[in-house]
């Protein structure tokens, strides 16, 4: 696993590129974690490295079936708030019926669906802006697919970032260590290589 997006062909592929990099952000910070350590929120935050996975796949989805439906309003877009407001909450915990496994399955499930929908996709094609929360600008009418691939690389960054710090707290493992060790890396003075404790 590299620790960066290789060479990209033009602006469709270096986009999925950076997208899918921040997948495999994830995949390396929940490397080697059980579904308890998975579940753990060690820090000031309420957030666990689970419950991160989780949101950073449901988000994505919510904004890849708005790139599908565009230029008319995903069908989520019909839910009445106050359910809506609950499921988004509940993104953000890992339960004791998620598996760290099955929460990984559903990311990379995702970055398939995503793959497909965005090469299919005009990155000018307008993206209606929602009008379901009340965080988004009521003075924009669209976006374009080209804006929503922008956000969600920003979006998963951030989180991945944070399930970074959470990993940390939770056993010392910080980033490099858990790629070296994926990647079977040889240790180096500067450099071990995470193994199970």
């Amino acid at each position: 696993m590299p620790a960066m997006p290789g060479p990209v062909a033009d602006e469709k592929s270096s986009l999925l590129a950076f997208l899918n990099q921040q997948h495999q952000n994830f995949r390396t910070v929940a490397y080697g974690l059980t579904d308890d350590q998975a579940r753990l929120a060690p820090t000031a935050s309420t957030l666990s490295v689970g419950a991160l996975i989780k949101h950073a796949a449901a988000c994505e989805a919510g904004w890849v079936d708005r790139i599908a439906a565009a230029p008319g309003y995903p069908a989520a877009d019909s839910v009445p708030f106050e359910e809506a407001a609950a499921a988004y909450a509940a993104q953000y915990r890992m339960s004791e019926a998620d598996t760290l496994e099955g929460l990984l399955a559903a990311l990379d499930e995702q970055e398939r669906i995503t793959e497909t929908i965005v090469q299919a996709a005009d990155l000018d094609a307008d993206v209606p802006v929602p009008r379901n929360a009340p965080w988004f600008p009521r003075d924009i009418e669209a976006w374009s697919v080209r804006w929503v691939l922008g956000h969600l690389i920003e979006e998963l960054s951030r989180h991945a970032g944070h399930a970074d710090i959470i990993r940390e707290s939770v056993d010392g493992a910080t980033w490099f260590e858990l790629m070296a060790g994926i990647d079977g890396m040889a240790e180096t003075p500067w450099l071990k290589p995470w193994q199970p404790a």
